[in-house]
């Protein structure tokens, strides 16, 4: 089973839409009304949207995001606007690359990881 779309809480679309496709260039796909704006990041889609039931703006599950040059490209999001949470470092060494993590926070708070597979 793969992974097709995954929903952010968010409090508003449009500054969480500017932060999606501009901070970290995901590429925009469609918005069918004000409360929700569709991107896409690889093969999965991701679902901005207003809180819906149960859901909490900024209590959602953790996005890891690839990044090649992962210390170069957290300091460009921070830079449009990202709040740095954690920077990049090495969080395991494994047989045949190091994994590297770092985390930023979106405009409500969420966090999302970024991540390089460095050989």
């Amino acid at each position: 089973m793969e992974l097709g779309q995954v929903a952010i809480t968010v409090s508003n679309i449009q500054s969480a839409l500017s932060f999606y496709r501009d901070a970290l260039g995901l590429e925009f796909l469609f918005a069918p009304s004000d409360n929700l704006a569709f991107l896409q990041s690889g093969d999965t889609r991701i679902m901005l949207t207003k809180p819906q039931g149960a859901g909490e703006v900024g209590k959602n599950s953790i996005l890891y995001f690839y990044a090649s040059d992962i210390e170069a490209r957290y300091k460009d999001i921070v830079s449009k606007g990202a709040s740095g949470e954690r920077e990049p470092e090495l969080a395991a060494q494994m047989p045949d690359h190091e994994l590297w993590i770092g985390f930023i926070k979106d405009p409500d708070g969420n966090l999302i990881g970024l991540m390089e597979e460095k050989r």
